[in-house]
C-alpha cells in the first residue's frame, strides 16, 4: 500500500543508506520493502511513535533488513522465491516433525549428521533442534537462558557445523527448525554485563528499578511461572544495586520491548539464523513480550504488534522462513498468535496446540472422549495459511489448563478432575500404572503440572517391571493411538525424540548437579542407540512401536485429505469412549477419510446408521487405511477394537 508520509520517510532512509550498499542485486528486496513498508512503518509508529528517536530507530531497522538481505545466500534467495509462488507449501500432509536435544540425541552437530538416516527411516522431514545457542553451564534452563545469540554452545559445535548440517538437510528436503528466545537473556549476556556495569543504555534493554515500588505494582497482578523454584517476578542484583524483572528464573532477565533498540536487535538475530539455513524459527515465550502494570503481563496487544512487525520484517528479507509461536496459553489466546482480525496468518504461521496434547492425555486417563469433544469445539478455527503443531509429548511438562466450563460440560468438577489427572499420572491412583512426577507444584493451591516420558506415562515402565504382557500391549496401543491421532487430526505432527522406540523415564538427571533441581530432565534422556537397533528385531517393544509409527507416517503422506486446509468436521457419537471426525479434500488420493478412535481398553460397538445419514460409509465394504485391511459394513454396526484407530476411506 502506498502512503505518502511513510514512503517519503523510506525514500529519505534509502538515500542515506545507498552509499553503504555495494550489492547491486536488490530487485526483490526493494519490491518486498515497498510492498511491506507501510505496515512496518505503521506498526513501528504504534509501538514507538511517541519517542524522540523514532526516525533514527526506524532508519536503523531498515539498515538491518538491507544488510541481512545482502548476507542471504543466492540459494536461500532462490528458495524464498519458490515458496512465495507456492505460499501454502507448509500445509501439505507430507510434513512430519521431530524434536530433539542435540547433545542428548547425538552428542553434537557432527554426530547428528550421522543419525539423519534414522530419522529418514522413520519418515521425518522437519527437524527441530532444541536450543543450541551459547548458555552458561548450570544456569541454562535447558538452553533458554542465552548468553550469546550468535554463538552455538561449545558442547554441540560451531556455526560451521550448523551450516554443514543445514546444507545436508536441504539435500534431503528436510526443514530445519531453530529456537530464538525472544523474551529474555541470560544474566551473563553482554547486554546484562554492561547493564551491571552501570551503562544506562543497556539497563534500558531490561526492566530495571532502583527500589521495590514499581516491582510491587507489577507483582499485584503478575502470576508466578515457577512458584516452587523461582517465586516472584523480580530479582535483586547486588552488583547493579537494582531490581530486575526475571519472570522465569533469577538468571533470565526479561527484555524491555518498550525500547525499539531491543526490537531491532532481536530482528537482526532472527534474520541471522534465517541466513544460516533455518526454514522455521521457533519464537520462545512470545506471550510475555510486553509488560504492563495492572495486567498479567501476558498476551498483551502490544506483544501481537511486535510479532506482526517481526513477521513483516522477515517477509522483506527472508520470506521463505516461517515462525512458530511458543505460546502455551488458553485456546482463546493462542489462536491470536496467528494474527487477529486477519484471514491469513500475519504473526506466526504455526502455533503449538498444547490444549490438544493435554486433552489427549485426559482421554487416556478417563478412557473417554467426553472432555475432548467439548474442549476441541472451544478452540477457535485457525486462519488460512496457518497451522497447528500437534504433539503428544515434548521437552516441557504437561499442563492441565483446560477451560473450567468445558470440564463442567463434560460432567466433572474442575478442581477435583485436575487432581484426579495429577494423581493418575503420578501413580498415586491405585488403578493407574502411569509413572510420571509432579512438576512446578504450587504450595499455595496444590496445582501442579506433569513430567515424564510418553512411554512411562502410558504405563510401559510399570508394565515391563511387572512383566505384564497385557499391560505392555495396552501401553504400546496407547502410544500408537496418540500418535495416530496427531497424524490424522490436521496440522504438522511433531514426534519427540525417543518416543518412537518407547524410551522410559531416565533418573540420571538426579546425579547431575546442573539438572537435579529440574525434574523435567526425567524425560530429556540421552538417546539409547543400542535400543534403537532393536527396532529391527521382530516382536520387540521397539520394533512394534517404531514400525507402527513408520507405517502411519508413510500412510499419512499418501492421504491428501490430511493436508491442513480447515478441512475437518467433528462428528458426535453416542458412545462416550469413541472420538470421530472426517477429513476431506476435493482432489487427490483418498479425498475423504473418516477417523474413529477408541480410548477405552475394551471393544466398543459403533452404530453406523447415524454415519450413513451423514453420507458416510455408504458401501458394505470399505478400506481401513490405518491397518491396510477391509472392513465389512454389511451389518448395522461395527466393533471398534480396544484403543483402536481407523482411517476409513469413504
Amino acid at each position: 500500500m502506498y502512503e505518502q508520509v511513510s514512503h517519503s520517510l523510506l525514500n529519505d532512509i534509502l538515500t542515506e543508506i545507498e552509499v553503504e550498499i555495494k550489492d547491486a542485486n536488490l530487485q526483490y528486496f526493494y519490491t518486498r520493502l515497498g510492498a511491506n513498508f507501510y505496515a512496518i512503518y505503521s506498526l513501528f509508529h504504534q509501538l514507538y511513535g511517541r519517542r524522540d528517536d523514532f526516525k533514527p530507530q526506524l532508519h536503523q531497522l531498515v539498515k538491518v533488513l538491507i544488510k541481512s538481505y545482502i548476507a542471504r545466500s543466492p540459494s536461500l534467495r532462490k528458495l524464498d522465491l519458490t515458496r512465495e509462488k507456492n505460499h501454502n507449501w507448509f500445509l501439505d500432509q507430507q510434513w512430519v516433525g521431530y524434536a530433539l536435544y542435540c547433545k542428548e540425541f547425538s552428542g553434537d552437530l557432527k554426530g547428528l549428521q550421522n543419525k539423519l538416516s534414522y530419522l529418514q527411516d522413520l519418515g521425518i522431514n522437519v527437524l527441530h533442534i532444541m536450543p543450541i545457542l551459547d548458555c552458561p553451564k548450570g544456569k541454562s534452563d535447558g538452553g533458554y537462558a542465552v548468553r550469546d545469540f550468535k554463538k552455538i554452545n561449545n558442547d554441540v559445535g560451531t556455526i560451521e557445523d550448523l551450516d554443514e548440517l543445514a546444507a545436508n538437510l536441504k539435500k534431503r528436503d528436510t526443514l530445519l527448525v531453530l529456537d530464538v528466545v525472544v523474551n529474555h537473556t541470560s544474566d551473563e549476556h553482554a547486554w546484562a554485563i554492561q547493564a551491571r556495569a552501570g551503562d544506562k543504555k543497556y539497563q534500558d534493554y531490561y526492566y530495571v528499578f532502583d527500589d521495590r515500588s514499581m516491582p510491587d505494582l507489577y507483582e499485584e497482578t503478575m502470576p508466578e511461572i515457577f512458584p516452587e523454584n523461582a517465586p516472584g517476578n523480580f530479582t535483586w542484583d547486588a552488583t547493579m544495586d537494582k531490581w530486575v524483572m526475571t519472570v522465569f528464573n533469577e538468571y533470565q532477565w526479561d527484555l524491555n520491548y518498550q525500547n525499539p533498540a531491543v526490537f531491532i536487535e532481536m530482528v537482526g538475530i532472527i534474520l541471522f539464523w534465517a541466513n544460516h539455513g533455518a526454514d522455521v524459527i521457533r519464537l520462545d515465550a512470545v506471550a510475555f513480550l510486553w509488560k504492563k502494570i495492572g495486567s498479567t503481563c501476558q498476551n498483551e496487544r502490544e506483544a501481537h504488534l511486535i510479532l506482526q512487525l517481526m513477521k513483516d520484517c522477515c517477509q522483506v528479507t527472508a520470506p521463505g522462513v516461517l515462525f512458530i509461536a511458543e505460546a502455551i496459553v488458553a485456546p482463546v489466546e493462542v489462536i491470536k498468535y496467528f494474527g487477529e482480525d486477519a484471514i491469513n496468518a500475519k504473526e506466526c504461521e504455526i502455533a503449538y496446540n498444547a490444549t490438544l496434547m493435554a486433552l489427549l492425555w485426559e482421554a487416556v486417563a478417563t478412557k473417554k472422549s467426553t472432555l475432548l469433544n467439548y474442549a476441541i469445539r472451544s478452540i477457535p478455527d485457525k486462519l488460512d495459511r496457518a497451522t497447528w503443531l500437534n504433539y503428544v509429548r515434548c521437552h516441557d511438562d504437561i499442563g492441565l489448563g483446560f477451560d473450567d466450563n468445558d470440564i463442567r460440560l463434560a460432567g466433572y468438577e474442575p478442581t477435583l478432575h485436575r487432581q484426579f489427572l495429577l494423581n493418575h499420572y503420578t501413580g498415586q491412583s491405585p488403578d493407574s500404572i502411569a509413572r510420571g512426577i509432579a512438576f512446578g507444584t504450587n504450595k499455595k493451591n496444590g496445582d501442579a503440572r506433569i513430567a515424564g516420558s510418553l512411554a512411562s506415562l502410558a504405563g510401559l515402565e510399570t508394565a515391563i517391571e511387572k512383566n505384564d504382557l497385557a499391560a505392555i500391549n495396552r501401553s504400546i496401543d496407547t502410544i500408537l493411538l496418540l500418535h495416530g491421532f496427531i497424524l490424522a487430526f490436521g496440522g504438522i505432527p511433531l514426534i519427540y525424540y525417543g518416543d518412537a522406540i518407547g524410551t522410559l523415564n531416565d533418573q540420571a538427571y538426579l546425579e547431575d548437579d546442573y539438572k537435579k533441581n529440574d525434574n523435567r530432565w526425567i524425560h530429556r534422556p540421552a538417546m539409547n542407540w543400542q535400543q534403537t537397533e532393536l527396532r529391527a528385531e521382530k516382536g520387540t517393544i521397539e520394533q512394534r512401536i517404531f514400525s507402527g509409527l513408520k507405517k502411519m507416517i508413510a500412510t499419512r503422506k499418501e492421504i491428501t485429505a490430511f493436508a491442513d486446509h480447515n478441512n475437518r468436521e467433528l462428528i458426535v457419537l453416542d458412545n462416550p469412549h469413541l472420538f470421530c471426525f472426517v477429513r476431506f479434500d476435493g482432489t487427490g488420493r483418498y479425498p475423504r477419510v473418516l477417523v474413529i478412535c477408541n480410548f477405552d481398553h475394551s471393544e466398543q460397538q459403533l452404530d453406523i446408521s447415524s454415519l450413513r445419514k451423514l453420507g458416510l460409509l455408504q458401501h458394505n465394504s470399505v478400506k481401513d487405511l490405518f491397518a491396510d485391511e477391509s472392513l465389512d459394513l454389511s451389518a448395522s454396526f461395527i466393533n471398534i477394537r480396544p484403543q483402536g484407530m481407523y482411517w476409513i476411506e469413504t
